[in-house]
């Protein structure tokens, strides 16, 4: 599957490189950033809702709506301190247009809409992917193209191709959960905290990966797709036939065997399409890229195959409005036109600008 995606950008006048304001607020994160002219990182606060959420095992819409509408204004007043700028030293605003949920994202829109209008800024929509994509050069600005990138978070497993000239081609993704969904539903399982990818992490860490070995999804040989509902699955029937003093017992390498299944097949596709593309440079973005497994399991395969490799910082690894800030800067450096009246987009597809794509067969 290979999907070419490029912008409809129509024409518009030159964009001068000033301070850019980024707002992101497409799930249960409240994040606000500053860029400079030359696009690095002056502030980029981030405000979660762990402990709104922990009690639910899970983000519940309406709550985060609410707390993203309560928090959002302090936010945005604490990243332009941080830098050391006022709101009218800006020169633009980027914001998460989608995906997401509906209510989060409708709080951020529309702060950004009225502070654009009050201050008349341009004003671009970001899709929440390629925030996640532009990550990988925030803290590298020299990382080659053409590159592979793999965006493996909560609710998204996408390989993409990204060329020199900003387009972006989708490789492959998962037919199913996403590997962070897989992460958090395993540990619900294993009755861990929330969010689960972390407590999962910290608990594998004491466990031996080969001591409890569950299978790896196998699609054909050269396949770029995931899928993680077998593994969901695996786990479920292993637990059933344990007592609860078993699974204390063995609950370390239940972890590690788990979070093992799951990052070995992500560093394999990524690999596998690294070979297949002729390129000589990965990148891994987005929450899951944050595992201590997958990161050593990466750095170590890159070493082997003389790959690049960008791990963005961990601060840039989950939802921020510094990779919003970075893509909505890229995009209006590329001539893409500001557009005032912004309409969220939940179910806005990878490579979508503002809801106005042209989609080629490659």
């Amino acid at each position: 599957m290979t999907t070419s995606l490029s912008a409809e950008t129509g024409h518009t006048t030159a964009w001068t490189p000033c301070p850019i304001l980024g707002i992101e607020s497409s799930c249960d994160e409240t994040s606000a950033a500053i860029l400079n002219h030359e696009g690095t990182v002056l502030s980029n606060i981030v405000s979660s809702q762990d402990s709104v959420h922990r009690p639910f095992g899970g983000v519940v819409p309406e709550l985060a709506a609410r707390a993203h509408l309560s928090t959002i204004d302090r936010v945005v007043r604490s990243a332009l301190t941080e830098a050391g700028l006022s709101r009218h030293d800006l020169g633009a605003i980027a914001v998460t247009q989608g995906p997401g949920l509906a209510g989060a994202l409708l709080v951020g829109l529309n702060y950004a809409k009225g502070l654009a209008y009050g201050l008349s800024l341009p004003l671009i929509g970001v899709n929440h992917l390629e925030g996640h994509i532009a990550s990988a050069w925030l803290a590298d600005p020299t990382f080659p193209f053409p590159c592979i990138v793999l965006v493996v978070s909560g609710g998204h497993t996408h390989l993409f191709r990204r060329e020199a000239d900003g387009r972006t081609f989708l490789l492959g993704c998962t037919r199913d959960d996403a590997a962070g969904e897989a992460f958090d539903k395993g540990a619900q399982m294993l009755g861990l905290d929330y969010p689960g990818g972390p407590a999962i992490d910290r608990l594998a860490r004491q466990g031996n990966p080969k001591t409890i070995r569950f299978p790896l999804s196998r699609l054909q040989k050269s396949s770029l797709e995931f899928s993680f509902s077998g593994l969901k699955t695996s786990l479920l029937y292993r637990l059933r036939g344990m007592d609860a003093a078993a699974r204390a017992a063995q609950a370390a390498d239940l972890a590690a065997g788990y979070q093992e299944a799951i990052v070995r097949v992500l560093v394999d596709r990524a690999f596998v399409a690294v070979r297949s593309s002729g390129v000589t440079a990965l990148a891994v973005v987005g929450g899951v890229s944050a595992n201590s497994r997958l990161r050593a399991l990466l750095t170590s395969r890159a070493r082997e195959e003389g790959v690049r490799l960008a791990l963005p910082p961990m601060a840039y690894c989950t939802d921020n409005a510094a990779m919003i800030a970075s893509a909505g800067r890229q995009s209006l450096l590329s001539g893409q036109r500001p557009v005032a009246d912004l309409e969220i987009l939940p179910s806005l597809r990878p490579g979508t600008y503002a809801g106005r794509t042209t989609v080629h067969a490659r």
